[in-house]
């Protein structure tokens, strides 16, 4: 990769409990040179799930503020955020895997230039048990992410691949591995 060039940024998004940390957590084992660029989130630490940078309200509006992150939303009544290093990541990495929500894919596509778009989905049955067994919401929180579970992606995504995560996690890891990999770019040496 030249000094200049930057790998694409794929956005995993999808549903809560569609499986997409798993998904993640085995596309860095598998593709050499992939890297992921942690979020930085207004939530409390021991609340578990993905690895990510927790702060508080106000010093996420302080880096703000400070013009810290290539991209910030808020979803779930929290603050997300993406720090500028991502563009430091991306001239290293073969490609950079970011947890996105779908309301901020086409500022991201702005934002990033080659954004490729992987997005997980899952039956309702099956995001209905997983979100039950991770114990993480209460019954009507749960109804209220099955609610959402079915909006559609922005129009305007330039490259998008769609990837069924109801059943085996391997055969969605196989199919996700499988299309990323023409994306992907040499890792500089």
């Amino acid at each position: 990769m030249s000094p200049t060039a930057k790998s694409p940024v794929i956005a995993v998004v999808g549903p809560s409990g569609v499986g997409k940390d798993s998904l993640m957590d085995a596309l860095l084992e598998r593709l050499p040179g992939l890297q992921t660029q942690r979020r930085v989130i207004t939530r409390a630490p021991e609340l578990g799930g993905e690895n990510y940078d927790a702060v508080s309200e106000d010093m996420f509006a302080d880096l703000c503020a400070k013009r810290s992150f290539a991209l910030h939303w808020q979803a779930h009544g929290l603050h997300y955020a993406i720090p500028r290093e991502i563009d430091e990541l991306r001239h290293v990495a073969s490609g950079t895997l970011v947890n996105l929500s779908r309301k901020v894919l086409l500022e991201a596509q702005s934002v990033f230039g080659t954004l490729i778009v992987l997005s997980v989905t899952a039956t309702p049955e099956a995001l209905s048990a997983r979100l039950r067994s991770r114990g993480r919401e209460d019954s009507a929180e749960v109804e209220r992410r099955l609610a959402r579970a079915a909006t559609p992606l922005p129009d305007g995504l330039e490259h998008v691949i769609e990837i069924d995560n109801s059943g085996d996690l391997e055969v969605a890891i196989k199919s996700a591995e499988a299309a990323l990999m023409p994306w992907l770019q040499p890792v500089r040496a």
